[in-house]
This record gives C-alpha cells, structure tokens and sequence, in this order.
C-alpha cells in the first residue's frame, strides 16, 4: 500500500492532491491505510493552495447549502464564492432552531470571517441581493464580480408569462432563463451598469487568485443539480445553464488545474421540483407513509421523491470529476440514525446503504448528513486524517 501511495504521488502534479484510482478504493475500508492515505492527503493540501467545488449530483435540492455551511465552519476558507444559474436555486441552512433560506448569498455565510462572493457566470437580482444582505447582516463582506448579468423585471414577467416556461418546463419565474437569452443576445446588463451595486463590485477571479497563491482556502459553492443540467440534464426539462463542476469553475473564473476536490452531493432519496423524467420516482402516497415532505426554497412547490439512482450517481460523478462524496438524508434510510455524528454508531442497514452507493459512485464517501440542523453530521475527514 505505501508504494502504491508513493507512486500515486509521483504520477500527479504536486500542487494536487491524490486520490487512488476507482479499483483501489475497497483498501479504504482498511483502518491502518484510510488513516495512511488521508494522513499524507492532509499533508499535500496544508502545503499548497486549496480550492474546493461543491455540487449537486441528482436534481438539486440535495442539502449543499448545509455541506457548504459545515465545511466553511472546519475548513476557514478566506473566500466563498457562489458560481451556478442565479436566484432560481435556493439553499437552506438551518443553525440550531433557525433556518435560512438563500437565493443569492452563498450557504457559507455562517462563517463570519470569510469574504462572500457571487462569480461573474451568475444572474444578480438586486433585489434579492439587497434583502439577504439584511437579513443575513453580511454588509461589507459580500461581493458581487462586475461582469455578472442583472435580472430585471422585464425578465421575470416574461418568464412567468410564458406557456412554455411556466407550464411545460416548470420553470421557477425567476426570471433566470430569458436573463440568461437576453445574456447571449449581449443586450443584458450587467453589475457594473447598476449603480446600486456599486459598493458590493469586484473582480472576483482576481481575488481568488490572490488568495490561492498565498496558499489559502477558497470554496466555490454550485446550485441546482447535475440532472437539470442544460448540457448533460433531462433536456429540456432542464435549467437555462449547465450545472456541473467545471462550470462553476468558469463562472468563478479559475482554471481547472487550481481546483484540489470536487465533492459531489447525493440525496440519499433523491428529489424533484417541476416537471420532466425522474426514473426512480415513488408515489406521493409511498413518500408520504415514509414520512418524505419536501418543499421547494424558492417555489414551496412539493417536491418528488425517488429512490437511490446509482447508474445516475454513477455518471454524475464522472461528468463531475468527482473526488468526494457527501451523502445526505441517511436518517431517512434508517430512522434511528437521525442526529449520529459518529460512524461507528450508524446502523448495519445505513452502512450497507453507504457502501452501495459508494461503490456506484467511485469515490469516497467522506461527508454523511444525520440531520438538517448543521452540526448534524459525520465528517470522515477530519476522523482518517
């Protein structure tokens, strides 16, 4: 195991971390060499710059905003910087009995000390923007790039006034979707010609970099979800974008060799808002009797509910280039454990769960939600390292 770990290193950039190939993830659940290989992992990532992506990998709706939430708070990152479509995708972050719900700001404002950035490749509501900024109290520390396109009223109505849009994709009306034309037609304003943004402009891409090369740890937060993905999504019943990691690179402006970990976010039930296919769904009437309710952030539309879909997994987390995985909604798996946040206390039927899907997703599964509330979870990271 310690040459093959050596040879691994040798065979990567050294600026990167490393992870073992797909056939080799079963010496994982060896103790001695989990602890070896995220022993020497730990070592790389606390020598080099450190740039994370968190994404969806079923439909959306998947719990990133409460991922996202929980790595800012152990990892410190000096910047947390949100990429996907815009206001259309809501992130919930519940911290003790209160829960936030978030459109623009990114899921990581928990973390007081981290500047909060919206990448120049997302569509800016100000008015959004403006209300979440007071509400969340984040003045002063939110930053919008000055290239982000600006959703008007113009484009909301022509959103909820289109047939096709409102009733046969089931869009949001959030206005994302003509913003978006209106941004490829180049007649779409941007940040930089709305002066009410005036104080929150920045060059985003810029000041990640500058924080990447004095080694410091950035978080680029993603929306919706690999199956409503414009490219590789249930088109058309898909968003105005594409939705996968290396978008959400782009629309922050860093380079794909700078990105360190894509973690992937699976739902152990996955869910559904609007229509297209969802090939694993249940009836309401069984989601319900198993005690699944779920409304939309942004629409309070109730959401559909399937079934683990490991061929969708699967091809996810290739699209995704994905290193990690977080699993989220294992306390729907097994009632009993709602709240766990050691893995040695999960149940048999929970551990047998996560060992399918890891093994349909190909990579480790190193974050397990127990829980809405954000302390409720079992990071494996910080335990093998």
């Amino acid at each position: 195991m310690v040459s093959e770990i050596v040879w691994h290193i040798s065979q990567k950039n050294p600026k990167k971390p490393f992870f073992i190939p797909h056939n080799h993830i079963t010496v994982l659940r060896e103790p001695v060499q989990r602890i070896l290989y995220f022993a020497i992992r730990s070592i790389l990532l606390d020598i080099t710059m450190s740039c994370t992506i968190i994404v969806g990998g079923f439909f959306g709706d998947e719990g990133k905003g409460k991922i996202v939430a929980h790595i800012a708070c152990k990892d410190k990152p000096v910047i947390i910087s949100r990429g996907g479509v815009g206001p259309n995708a809501g992130h919930t972050v519940q911290v003790g009995d209160r829960e936030y719900g978030v459109r623009m700001v990114p899921s990581g404002f928990v973390y007081k000390e981290a500047k909060l950035c919206i990448g120049s490749g997302v569509l800016v509501d100000p008015r959004v923007l403006k209300y979440e900024v007071e509400m969340l109290d984040v003045k002063g520390r939110i930053f919008v790039d000055k290239r982000c396109g600006i959703i008007t009223e113009d484009h909301i109505v022509r959103d909820k006034g289109s047939a096709h849009l409102s009733k046969k994709i089931g869009s949001t009306g959030s206005g994302c979707g003509p913003a978006n034309s209106d941004r490829v037609m180049r007649i779409s304003p941007q940040a930089k010609d709305v002066p009410e943004l005036a104080e929150y402009l920045l060059d985003v891409p810029k000041a990640i970099d500058d924080e990447l090369k004095q080694g410091r740890t950035v978080l680029l937060e993603g929306t919706q979800g690999f199956g409503i993905s414009l490219y590789y999504g249930t088109y058309p019943f898909v968003t105005s974008k594409d939705t996968s990691a290396s978008q959400i690179a782009a629309d922050n402006g860093v380079g794909p060799t700078k990105i360190d970990e894509v973690i992937v976010v699976f739902k152990a039930y996955p869910t559904r808002v609007g229509e297209g296919p969802f090939s694993t769904e249940m009836t309401s009437e069984k989601s319900d009797s198993m005690g699944i309710q779920e409304f939309g952030t942004v629409t309070h539309r109730k959401r559909r509910v399937g079934g683990w879909d490991g061929g969708m997994a699967r091809y996810s987390a290739m699209i995704n280039g994905c290193t990690q995985a977080a699993i989220t909604g294992i306390d729907r798996v097994d009632k009993s454990c709602f709240g766990v946040t050691d893995y040695g206390k999960l149940t048999k039927k929970a551990k047998d769960f996560l060992k399918k899907a890891e093994d349909d997703i190909g990579s480790p599964i190193t974050l397990i939600s127990t829980g809405p509330e954000m302390t409720q979870i079992i990071d494996l990271r910080e335990e093998q390292v």
